[in-house]
């Protein structure tokens, strides 16, 4: 009979579950995803939504999310 092993600790580096934590747990991803959980969003709209959050660690955000595959980027002709 074969044993089984336990699973990872949450305190070691390669959980798999500290993984999705680091990718998620952060301030400004928590925020873009409860406001993007309303539905889709232009990038204006996005930041004028979440007061306080610079140009740039929004543009991060979204990068790592899209990234990740948690949201998807749709570029809109003007």
């Amino acid at each position: 009979m074969a044993k089984m092993s336990s699973p990872p600790s949450v305190l070691e580096p390669q959980c798999p579950s500290r993984l999705v934590l680091d990718r998620i747990a952060d301030k400004w991803t928590a925020l873009v995803i409860q406001i993007l959980a309303r539905g889709t969003m232009r990038y204006a709209e996005l930041q004028r939504a979440i007061g306080g959050i610079s140009q740039k660690m929004l543009t991060q955000t979204l990068r790592s999310l899209e990234r990740d595959g948690l949201v998807q980027r749709k570029v809109h002709p003007v």
